[in-house]
């Protein structure tokens, strides 16, 4: 039995499906075998696959486009490794990655059951380098979220304070992948978070303070999607989203901020802004924000609008920074 068994599943990505599979035959650990799930690709993908040697590479070919969920939950399936760790077809690992997951979990009870990384996202140029800088910057203020644990992350991931399920970065022992019941396939956004809360109810997640996933910026489905997928994800966790927005939690406008920012990058300034209002947004947003209006006006010119929208955006960023502020004075 391999002691990890990668799932990658992949659709129309023959360009960057070979550094994926090759940065998980490159890890430091050897005990492992890579499962790509072709979801119906139609373009190279099987002459990539093909091109593998290495009996560590196990095909499993989907006749249709099922989508990531469906392909993910097959990996599951045939997964014959104690552990599962799941990597994006367009992403790739550090090389040991793996091993300090699996270190971190060699020193924890059996309440452990898996471990997720950071990751960093491949903003080049000199765009991408202005917004990493600031937004690193302003983040300095904010308050540092609890990161591993059972319960205590529940609050954490509904509020998107932390990402344990961001496709490349979670392991999961391969008995409590598959008792979670693996990836809710009706899901088209969240379904990462979703499926590390239905995790936590069969043990712990650790963390391992490293950036030890390359992270591509992918596009993004329309607002709408993620609109319909917001409510059907906080719909579902109803009780959960009360009690810890009673604990002070910001999660519903949480949500608000990431439907703002996808409907500025659409160039819905207007709806954007609507969402804006009602979103949880803190001084290290400016930059995502601000690179998400000048997207939408880009594809959509309205330059007065746009300037409303900004100066609004300023007002309620720096309105929520001087109420922080406040509290912290008082002692609160």
């Amino acid at each position: 039995m391999p002691r990890v068994s990668v799932i990658i599943p992949t659709y129309n990505r023959a360009s960057t499906l070979p550094r994926a599979i090759d940065s998980a035959l490159e890890q430091t650990i050897d005990d492992l075998e890579v499962v790509v799930v072709d979801d119906g690709s139609t373009d190279e993908t099987e002459s990539v696959l093909a091109a593998y040697e290495d009996s560590r590479v196990r095909p499993v070919i989907h006749a249709t486009n099922q989508g990531a969920n469906v392909a993910r939950n097959t990996g599951i399936e045939h997964a014959r490794g104690e552990h599962v760790a799941f990597l994006d077809s367009d992403d790739e690992w550090h090389p040991e990655k793996l091993e300090r997951q699996l270190a971190i979990l060699a020193d924890r009870s059996d309440d452990w059951v898996g471990a997720y990384c950071d990751s960093a996202f491949d903003l080049s140029g000199t765009s991408g380098t202005l917004r990493t800088a600031a937004a690193s910057v302003l983040a300095r203020g904010d308050e540092e979220p609890t990161r591993e644990g059972g319960e205590e992350l529940v609050g954490e991931i509904l509020a998107d304070n932390v990402q344990p399920g961001a496709g490349s970065t979670l392991l999961v022992r391969t008995s409590v992948a598959r008792d979670a019941g693996g990836f809710d396939e009706t899901l088209d956004r969240f379904q990462d978070p979703e499926f590390c809360l239905r995790v936590l109810e069969h043990g712990k997640l650790a963390y391992v303070d490293r950036p030890l996933v390359r992270r591509e910026e992918t596009g993004h489905p329309p607002a709408g999607v993620i609109r319909n997928a917001s409510e059907q994800y906080l719909s579902a966790y109803a009780d959960e989203v009360e009690r810890f927005e009673a604990a002070g939690y910001e999660i519903r406008s949480t949500h608000e901020l990431i439907l703002a920012k996808r409907y500025l990058a659409e160039g819905r300034l207007l709806r954007g802004a609507w969402h804006l209002r009602r979103a949880a947004a803190t001084p290290r947003h400016v930059p995502g924000l601000c690179w998400a209006a000048a997207t939408g006006v880009r594809r959509r010119p309205t330059p007065i609008v746009a300037t409303i929208l900004l100066a609004g955006l300023v007002a309620t960023v720096g309105q929520r920074t001087l109420q922080c502020r406040a509290v912290g004075t008082d002692g609160s």
